[in-house]
């Protein structure tokens, strides 16, 4: 008898859990143009904001950018369902030669969809 209680109450734990949608995120863009700088400024900053539009708790597990003059930062504060979070990324150009500048941020998360990328572009100008 306690066998079957027992099973019937993991059954049941288990269709509530699976009931529950899991994490999800949303970007309100998932690029981001930072406009203009030059060298002798080479510095911008883009803010990536979010939404957890799933019914558990959203952890953002890591943020990577695609080179090392790309640095993203984020909370490690789980982001409830509903609510708003942001990812601000800084870009430093410095010794960078000038042009259109395009990088990735891959963002992984415990969501139903673990891993998203989001861009940051601009034009850096040379300095006269």
């Amino acid at each position: 008898m306690k066998k079957l209680i027992f099973t019937t109450l993991m059954l049941a734990c288990t269709m509530v859990m699976m009931a529950q949608k899991p994490a999800q995120i949303k970007f309100d863009k998932t690029t981001v143009n930072f406009g203009t700088i030059t060298e002798k400024s080479p510095i911008a900053t883009s803010i990536f904001t979010f939404t957890n539009v799933g019914e558990q708790p959203l952890v953002i597990n890591q943020a990577i950018a695609s080179c090392g003059c790309t640095v993203p930062e984020y909370t490690t504060a789980p982001i409830q369902p509903g609510q708003k979070g942001e990812i601000k990324v800084t870009y430093n150009g410095e010794g960078k030669f000038p042009g259109h500048v395009k990088k990735l941020i891959t963002v992984r998360t415990n969501g139903a969809v673990e891993m998203t990328r989001i861009y940051i572009e601009g034009e850096m100008l040379e300095s006269k």
